[in-house]
């Protein structure tokens, strides 16, 4: 009967956020095209014309022609084929690195807030000193030192990220851990781990939904520029950086071989912000109505 109970109040709770964010057009937009987007990078093979590494010098920075739509670049291969290769690198770069640093930066930020005393004070010492050097320059140096790779860029984003959720949780939970329901778990004994698990962690989820969907389009902008100066994917695999990096070169005279790119990482970017913002008044319960 308890679990019957439970479920319908988190559906109803679903049905609630649902319902406020259908009424913000932006962030539903948004939410179409990251759809799209996402339908677009799992079904790539199926969708490109071409395979992203197929050349035809003869065809050489050629014109957009039915045959590619989108033109070919230097060495003859389709352009629109390896952008829609390319949104998959991309969105890796973003979804899977911000799973990386939210994963550690709730554990590290639940630890933190529940514990407190001289726990607290040192991650949150060891977060200062983190956060005193600039994101895209650590990531910089972590993907230099561990190789250039998409694999090793990934990585270096995720670390890169880890004080934002780290800290966000750790706020979150200062609010909630004297609520009552904590202070009854605490009375019945059970662990810390089930306390920070099945109590602190689901009610101090909300924000970090917000920022986890924002931090994406952070993500995709990072990779992108780590591949733009040759950290990140490696030729041939395609990624939106790395195309805008191959066309640096012949932007006087082929301006579309960047902008391209370039239009994909705004307008993805621009539309996982959008969401994280309809998101945040939809999650938010001062803006019920």
């Amino acid at each position: 009967m308890d679990e019957v109970i439970k479920k319908k109040k988190k559906n109803s709770k679903f049905n609630e956020v649902w319902r406020r964010l259908k009424k913000n057009k932006a962030a539903m937009v948004s939410l179409f095209i990251i759809i799209a987007i996402l339908l677009i990078a799992i079904f790539a093979p199926i969708i490109a014309p071409y395979s992203y590494d197929t050349s035809d010098f003869k065809k050489s920075f050629a014109p957009p022609s039915a045959e590619h739509l989108l033109g070919c670049d230097r060495q003859g291969r389709d352009i629109l084929s390896r952008i829609i290769y390319g949104s998959r690198q991309s969105l890796q770069l973003g979804i899977i690195a911000v799973a990386i640093s939210a994963v550690i930066g709730i554990i590290v930020g639940a630890i933190a807030g529940y514990f407190g005393s001289w726990t607290d004070t040192i991650i949150m010492r060891v977060l200062d000193i983190y956060q005193s050097i600039p994101m895209f320059l650590l990531c910089v140096v972590l993907a230099a030192i561990m190789g250039p790779s998409l694999r090793n860029a990934i990585l270096a984003i995720g670390i890169s990220m880890v004080p934002g959720p780290a800290r966000l949780m750790r706020a979150s939970i200062l609010t909630i851990r004297e609520m009552e329901y904590i202070e009854a778990a605490k009375s019945i004994k059970a662990s810390n781990f089930r306390i920070i698990t099945k109590h602190i962690i689901p009610n101090s989820i909300a924000p970090l939904i917000v920022s986890i969907t924002m931090s994406i389009g952070l993500g995709i902008l990072s990779g992108a520029g780590l591949s733009f100066i040759g950290l990140g994917a490696q030729p041939p695999i395609p990624e939106w950086g790395a195309l805008i990096s191959d066309a640096r070169n012949v932007m006087r005279d082929h301006a579309t071989l960047a902008l391209y790119p370039g239009i994909c990482v705004m307008v993805t970017v621009l539309s996982f912000n959008l969401l994280g913002d309809g998101l945040r008044d939809a999650l938010d319960p001062r803006l019920k109505n």
